[in-house]
């Protein structure tokens, strides 16, 4: 009688392993019956399946072509000057660089800097000829949204005025204000005219001068 139940549990369980092949009485087979926790492991599984990446976002690009806030912040301008000096010792008409360096911190608000110079004509004879150089700082107010730019600026500082005279010092202060247009022809270069009052105070009186500007700008 045991031998025959143990043949007996010996068929049940061949049979039961060809129906349901999750269970093998070969103990050198990996079962594949399902863990406790419910998950099953895929041997293959499907590609398609697995969600595929989102795309990430493009960055705003750091500087657009004409203006706004995200433009470039430098600009150096650079341009041929024209000074009319008007004065009692003596007048002249004196041309020379002028070079101006500015800064934005917003899209319509910067502080700058500049330094002039100019060269005149003979003043007294012998070769005397007027000459000036000076340097200031101050504001910028300007819009920056399109391919005009226009803009004003006021700044004070300081200037050295040539030939020496009897009338007194040589330095003086100097303050300008005024205002121009730059025109954008691509993102890091523009074409500027710019016209100010400029105020002296050479030989203990007042001057007010005329000068012009035409430059470029280039912005990094």
């Amino acid at each position: 009688m045991g031998v025959a139940c143990g043949a007996r549990g010996q068929e049940a369980t061949e049979t039961i392993g060809r129906t349901n092949p999750a269970v093998s009485t070969n103990e050198n087979t990996p079962s594949t019956v399902a863990p406790s926790g419910g998950d099953f492991a895929l041997a293959n599984p499907d590609a398609s399946a697995v969600p595929s990446a989102i795309p990430a976002t493009p960055a705003k690009p750091k500087y657009v072509v004409f203006g706004d806030r995200d433009d470039y912040r430098w600009q150096l301008g650079v341009g041929l000057e024209y000074l009319h000096f008007q004065s009692r010792a003596f007048d002249a008409n004196m041309v020379g660089l002028n070079t101006t360096l500015t800064y934005y911190t917003n899209s319509w608000f910067a502080v700058e800097g500049n330094v002039v110079t100019g060269f005149g004509s003979d003043v007294f004879g012998s070769d005397t000829r007027a000459k000036i150089f000076g340097g200031a700082g101050g504001i910028r107010i300007g819009g920056r949204r399109a391919r005009w730019e226009p803009f004003g600026h006021a700044l004070v500082g300081g200037a050295h005025l040539q030939p020496q005279t009897a009338f007194g010092s040589r330095n003086s202060l100097m303050a300008q204000a005024g205002g121009g247009v730059d025109y954008r022809i691509h993102a890091r270069l523009s074409l500027r005219g710019e016209v100010d009052w400029v105020y002296t105070t050479y030989f203990s009186e007042s001057q007010n001068n005329l000068q012009a500007v035409a430059g470029v700008v280039l912005h990094f």
